[in-house]
């Protein structure tokens, strides 16, 4: 975020004013600009190492239209361009074709002003694919930043930076491997029900960085409808604080037990679990086919969460089934149930997914995680969607 709890979607010219009243200046994630690369090769060359050094370092936001002195902005000044859109487009193809690897979640927002002219802020995350290079010309370059702005990475930070984008990977395996492991010891912040759950993650690349520390209290005061589970698609009705953030669950005949929860860390991960998805009918373990309707409902509203507390994507999607060794895909051919295969193996991990932005069709991306867990059942893909790829599910 480049304001505190203001969504890049929603800046306007008076937040800008407010960078320039409050003299905020450029630091590691943030730089001015006052006008747009030229066309000369060296001057596409220095925006492209520009955006390279704040995916290469810790993200950070570059400003074009606002005239800066000594790093302080003094004028909110604008550029003027008869198309807007076609000039971001201009630009985000310089990006695709000029640095590799690519950059995932880069955004461009356009700020419009009262003067008729527009500010472009580029969005640009801390990458978890480092490090990235500028290509354009056969420049070859790495570059990173630091307080003082870019500078040009030697042979001993380059091989750090690739070290660290393993890391960053390991890190978020490693934490869904570790509360896997405690869900399945029934170690979970609310007491649930024995035998098979299903666990979604949503991972921010970030989530890992000391200063992402959110604030989820006022969230849920402003927004209780977002905290839904994977079971009902409704408002989980139990709000609680707890050491890891903020936990939401539905009661059942005891108040400290539940079916679900919804556990909203403080840096902005969020893990929503379900054991209401499975039954056991005449000693046969079944999955309904309808959960993933309500994942694809849920979705939305976990993302808005993580938007509104200020989490910048991109984000890891995990999808993970556990205790289902036996257990067989629930559906209906029309004559009578048709169990596929059991399940051969207790947990499914299903392989992460990747989004770049918030911005995205759930049933969409999720497919290929759905596919993975019929497959396992030994059915072809998910029957939730027709030949063709499209949602038909209920």
């Amino acid at each position: 975020m480049l304001l505190r709890n203001k969504p890049l979607e929603s800046i306007t010219e008076a937040d800008l004013q407010l960078l320039i009243s409050n003299k905020v200046a450029e630091k590691k994630t943030l730089e001015y600009k006052q006008e747009l690369p030229g066309s000369r090769d060296s001057d596409k060359k220095e925006f492209l190492y520009d955006v390279s050094s704040f995916a290469n370092a810790s993200g950070g936001n570059l400003i074009y239209g606002i005239r800066e002195d000594g790093g302080v902005p003094v004028e909110i000044c604008g550029l003027d361009i008869t198309d807007v859109d076609a000039t971001i487009l201009k630009l985000e193809g310089s990006i695709l074709y000029g640095i590799a690897p690519r950059i995932p979640g880069l955004r461009v927002q356009p700020v419009p002003l009262s003067n008729k002219r527009v500010v472009l802020i580029f969005n640009i995350p801390r990458s978890f694919a480092l490090p990235h290079m500028v290509t354009f010309k056969n420049a070859s370059k790495f570059y990173s930043r630091n307080s003082a702005g870019k500078y040009q990475l030697d042979v001993g930070e380059l091989r750090t930076a690739f070290t660290l984008s393993q890391s960053i990977t390991d890190r978020i395996r490693n934490f869904r491997q570790e509360r896997l492991s405690k869900i399945v010891a029934l170690e979970t912040p609310v007491q649930m029900d024995t035998g098979a759950k299903l666990v979604l993650h949503m991972i921010p690349i970030g989530a890992f960085d000391p200063a992402s520390i959110f604030n989820i209290t006022s969230l849920y005061e402003k927004s209780p409808d977002l905290f839904v589970s994977l079971n009902s698609g409704f408002h989980v009705g139990t709000p609680k604080h707890n050491f890891d953030g903020y936990l939401t669950f539905t009661n059942a005949i005891d108040p400290t037990f539940a079916s679900y929860y919804l556990q909203i860390f403080r840096n902005g991960i969020i893990e929503a679990t379900n054991a209401a998805t499975f039954t056991v009918y005449q000693g046969r373990g079944i999955i309904y086919r309808e959960y993933e309707s309500k994942i694809i409902q849920a979705i939305p509203k976990f993302l808005k969460i993580q938007e509104n507390l200020g989490v910048e994507p991109p984000l890891f999607i995990m999808l993970s089934l556990l205790g289902v060794k036996n257990y067989i895909m629930g559906f209906d051919t029309g004559y009578g149930r048709s169990p596929g295969d059991p399940i051969d193996r207790d947990t499914l991990l299903v392989p992460e997914i990747v989004v770049e932005n918030f911005n995205f069709d759930p049933a969409q991306v999720m497919k290929p995680a759905f596919d993975v867990v019929w497959n396992a059942a030994g059915l072809p893909r998910s029957f939730n969607y027709d030949q063709t790829g499209n949602w038909v599910g209920r």
